[in-house]
């Protein structure tokens, strides 16, 4: 009997710590979205874009709001990056998807030289570098993991380059101010990696949920796509 007190003292605090992280979680969530699993902030509407697992986007309002959403057919959406005029989708299976904002026209692009990086990795996350995207493979060895630079025309992508990484599982990318924001949902980790010299400066520890993507706004928030069914909105510095 006296082992087991001893046990259940030790387990009750396990399960206190366990449900705070749970209701601080909770208490970020700003919109319930299905199989989230990429998000991206667009500078000129003050929207967002999620992307999720099934073949949907939705643009939300800083609030959570959907203002819409459409089905854009049996796709396995990854990652997504808004600009001006269209939607760029990074697709689990290599290929990139482009959406026009107004008419959602689509064009499907392969990548050219991508088979012979990804091997049984899917593409996760999606960025825009300058002229160039950025993207990240679900890596299970730190040897494994890269960013894959493309270069994307109407016609067609191909791979430009590669960086090793080391960040296993980098499920969502984000790029602003010259720092590249990588999220890993096997770490539970925020990392931030200097493009140029090739490392992670930063590493920032997050709650336990299951991240698949992250948007910076112009407000000091950071959000994260969750593929459990959630986006979640936090104050960067508060991380």
């Amino acid at each position: 009997m006296k082992k087991f007190i001893i046990s259940l003292g030790l387990f009750i605090p396990i399960l206190f710590f366990m449900g705070c992280d749970d209701n601080e979680i909770k208490n970020h969530i700003i919109a319930k979205i299905p199989e989230a699993s990429g998000i991206s902030y667009c500078e000129n509407s003050d929207t967002l874009v999620v992307a999720n697992d099934e073949g949907k986007f939705y643009e939300i309002d800083k609030n959570g709001k959907i203002l819409n959403t459409h089905l854009l057919g049996k796709y396995d959406l990854e990652g997504v990056v808004c600009e001006d005029d269209r939607f760029v989708f990074a697709l689990e299976d290599g290929k990139i998807l482009t959406v026009e904002r107004k008419t959602l026209t689509q064009n499907l692009i392969h990548i050219e030289g991508l088979e012979k990086l990804k091997k049984n990795s899917g593409i996760e996350g999606i960025t825009k570098v300058g002229k160039n995207f950025i993207l990240s493979s679900q890596s299970k060895e730190k040897d494994d993991a890269r960013l894959i630079i493309i270069t994307l025309k109407s016609d067609g992508a191909k791979v430009e380059d590669t960086i090793a990484s080391e960040i296993i599982d980098s499920s969502g990318l984000e790029y602003k101010e010259d720092k590249l924001y990588v999220v890993s949902d096997k770490k539970d980790k925020l990392y931030l990696f200097d493009i140029d010299k090739e490392k992670i400066i930063k590493k920032i520890d997050l709650p336990p949920f299951a991240v698949e993507g992250v948007a910076l706004d112009n407000d000091g928030n950071i959000w994260f796509s969750d593929d459990d069914g959630a986006v979640l909105r936090y104050k960067f510095k508060d991380l």
